[in-house]
């Protein structure tokens, strides 16, 4: 089967990461794939080497300065639209930005739709509406989402979960020379990834570790990615502020490097996942593979998705008991239960269930 797989970015989003593990599982089972993306800036390729099996088209969209965010989200659809032009009997878009691409361009597309948003932005507003409504066929990640899309639109997606590099993670934690090397930059310390915004109740995370830093003196808080095309500043700004008025100075890394990702979330002594939308938890999957206790927000994807595997909370009060729990190791989990169900989600099985979908997509009979 020839699948073109869309994606908005070449930077290391949860979206992104399942775009081009799903094309490199589909390609190992004999399918010809392509991989079509904006790049930003100097970007020709994406964050990490993708399997050769793969075609990679890399549309540019270089800085426009003053650019507002409804001027880029509308740029990047109308330059992604200019130059679609796949050669696929499926094509599937992972976000709102290529599906509206496509359908601009009136190819026929699959969306998945990881979670739902709420914008303020009109461009935004009717790119993911839009992005919803007018696919061919949905998917989602959860059922919690795909009950979400229903309840909003009355439209029901199929489910395929995610997969996850287990095996990746798992060994990280065994790497003890790379897991050395976080250990000597940043010592003791609680991850939180995806960057500053919103959605990953980043500023909920200052409070809670305000809460909990005099029982750990030596604990530090470190943020990692975090590259989007929104713009997040304002909010930024906002958990500078707090951070200052708590007397806390977080360590901000930005957007790490694929190769010693693992290794990073392997060292941190938990994993803080304190979202307040998502649409599997792919992150926090990847730290339960790494052996990392997970401390997330109590959400109903997250509790379809991972059951007793991960310690839940709501408030900074409740977030900090956790998060405090887990780096003392009070009250530990089920051992393995959490290493067990992340070497359940393989992209071998997504790409399989996915097989299926497309198959029925083309004769018709898919949502």
């Amino acid at each position: 089967m020839r699948i073109a797989q869309l994606t908005y970015s070449t930077k290391p989003r949860g979206g992104v990461v399942h775009t081009l593990a799903l094309a490199e599982a589909l390609a190992a089972r004999g399918h010809d794939v392509e991989v079509w993306t904006l790049g930003r800036g100097d970007d020709t390729a994406f964050f990490r080497p993708v399997d050769p099996r793969v075609r990679v088209r890399v549309v540019p969209f270089p800085p426009q300065e003053g650019e507002g965010v409804g001027e880029r989200i509308e740029r990047s659809i109308e330059l992604m639209a200019a130059a679609l032009d796949p050669d696929a009997d499926i094509v599937h878009a992972q976000d709102c930005i290529s599906a509206n691409a496509a359908l601009r361009r009136g190819i026929p597309v699959v969306r998945t739709i990881h979670h739902l948003d709420t914008f303020t932005t009109p461009q935004l507003v009717a790119c993911h509406d839009r992005a919803v409504i007018e696919p061919v066929a949905r998917l989602c990640v959860s059922q919690a989402v795909a009950r979400e899309v229903e309840q909003g639109y009355g439209v029901r997606p199929e489910v395929i979960a995610n997969g996850v590099d287990a095996e990746r993670f798992a060994a990280a934690a065994e790497a003890d020379d790379a897991r050395a090397a976080w250990r000597t930059q940043l010592g003791a310390y609680v991850l939180a990834l995806g960057g500053i915004e919103p959605r990953k109740g980043s500023i909920d995370l200052l409070e809670a570790y305000a809460l909990m830093r005099d029982e750990h003196p030596d604990l530090r808080l470190v943020f990692g990615g975090g590259e989007t095309l929104f713009d997040y500043r304002e909010y930024r700004e906002r958990f500078e502020a707090r951070a200052a008025e708590l007397g806390i100075r977080p360590i901000i890394l930005g957007p790490v490097d694929d190769a010693t990702l693992p290794a990073l979330v392997a060292e941190a002594r938990a994993l803080a996942f304190v979202s307040t939308k998502e649409g599997f938890g792919l992150a926090a999957m990847e730290a339960l593979a790494a052996s990392t206790p997970v401390v997330a927000r109590d959400l109903p994807v997250i509790r379809e998705v991972f059951g007793d595997t991960v310690r839940y909370a709501s408030s900074p009060a409740e977030i900090a008991a956790q998060l405090g729990a887990a780096v003392s190791g009070d009250g530990a989990l089920e051992p393995g239960a959490g290493t067990a169900l992340a070497r359940a989600h393989t992209w071998e099985r997504a790409a399989r269930a996915h097989e299926d979908f497309y198959a029925r997509v083309r004769v018709g009979s898919a949502p």
